[in-house]
């Protein structure tokens, strides 16, 4: 995981979710829009790492870009994932 964790200063979004239950209603969109707010507000990229295939699009829609694989043995696949500041509109 090192070798992709960005080195510059960033905000790491360790653990982003809505409970299963409140899922479908828009409120992944507004928790992440409020976090890359921050983010841009800082003009600092955010770094995530995903553990399900299901939420790439969801992250790439957001402007993240995979960074590449990581899996050791048998393990699930994370896939590494960043995101540049982008101008505040």
């Amino acid at each position: 995981m090192g070798n992709f964790h960005p080195h510059e200063p960033h905000w790491y979004l360790p653990i982003i979710g809505v409970d299963p239950p409140h899922q479908g209603r828009g409120l992944g969109e507004q928790l992440m829009a409020h976090a890359l707010a921050r983010c841009d507000a800082d003009r600092l990229p955010a770094y995530l790492e995903s553990s399900n295939p299901r939420n790439l699009s969801f992250y790439q829609r957001h402007g993240f870009e995979a960074l590449g694989r990581i899996q050791v043995g048998s393990s699930p696949t994370l896939v590494p994932m960043l995101r540049r500041p982008q101008a505040r509109r």
